[in-house]
């Protein structure tokens, strides 16, 4: 790999690491440590360490504002040398669009105050879009990463149109499986359970809160995306013309398919303690970040189609 690809490659370990300490942010109430200012934290530039949580706020606004200099120094550099047309300057300026829609998002949070105890439905919607834009970024961040690291142009939309269908549905389904994950973690941490038993009951309340109610959706859309996913990487990693690569994306993708169904488990068995929020996350991230690649290398042009 070239100084450029590494550095993409770092760009996008960087932004997971933004993302996890985000779900710090969200589970421990954090989301107003800094009070209902933005850019400024407390209407300081450099707040006073005080409250734990403006710690932790305020360490978030330094990583993101990090990864905002990074995807922008990513893009200038991209810009400088790639040509006009080519499919690298579309993920390097996708990803600095994203980036200033995600930091657009976050102000709107802390300033519309949707943060601590707001259980509002904007709130739930702002934070299933926010995870939304997340992905996009990622999948932007991720794919000038591989195309830098030598990775093949995508092909025309009507090469493979059975390829690319499987693949949209299962990127669609991926995307709603974080939404939807989104919105329960967000109930779990505004509505937390003592037990298995009383989140059951919680559940069975018909005057329960809406995010309480919503629970059950992630894990059956989990589930279902999830066995459709590894079929997908079953029938590709089983066709003859798919790549050595392919296959081994496919098969990394399905191991952490497994993994993340295992996780996902556990989390609802340990009632979502904050350890494993963040590791359920991170093979979120991972899940999401390997089905772009697949998607890439399985839709990518061949030398015939060059």
């Amino acid at each position: 790999m070239n100084r450029f690809a590494k550095f993409s490659w770092a760009v996008l370990a960087w932004l997971v690491l933004v993302i996890l300490w985000g779900t710090i942010v969200r589970a421990t109430g954090s989301g107003a440590g800094c009070g209902s200012h933005w850019p400024s934290c407390n209407g300081q530039i450099i707040p006073t360490p005080g409250a734990i949580q403006t710690v932790i706020e305020f360490t978030h606004r330094i990583m993101s504002g990090g990864a905002l200099i990074l995807i922008l120094i990513q893009l200038v550099w991209g810009l400088r040398i790639y040509p006009k047309g080519s499919q690298q300057r579309i993920g390097v300026i996708g990803s600095a669009v994203f980036i200033l829609v995600e930091a657009m998002l976050g102000a709107g949070l802390v300033l519309l105050e949707l943060v601590q105890e707001n259980s509002s439905a904007l709130r739930a919607v702002a934070v299933a879009l926010h995870l939304l834009n997340t992905f996009i970024l990622l999948a932007f961040v991720a794919i000038s990463a591989w195309w830098a690291s030598g990775g093949k142009r995508l092909a025309p939309v009507g090469h493979n149109k059975f390829s690319f269908t499987l693949l949209a549905a299962g990127l669609a389904g991926v995307a709603l499986i974080g939404m939807s994950g989104a919105v329960t973690a967000l109930g779990d941490t505004l509505f937390p359970s003592d037990s298995i038993a009383h989140s059951l009951a919680q559940q069975a309340d018909a005057s329960a809160h809406f995010l309480v109610r919503l629970r059950i959706y992630h894990p059956l859309i989990a589930i279902f995306v999830g066995v459709y996913s590894l079929y997908l990487t079953q029938y590709f990693h089983q066709q003859a013309d798919t790549s050595p690569v392919s296959r081994r994306l496919c098969r990394i993708l399905a191991g952490l398919l497994v993994l993340q169904a295992g996780a996902g488990m556990t989390n609802v068995l340990l009632l979502a303690p904050l350890w494993m929020q963040v590791i359920h996350l991170l093979l979120a991230d991972s899940v999401w970040i390997v089905y772009i690649l697949l998607s890439a290398s399985i839709l990518s042009t061949t030398k015939e189609d060059a």
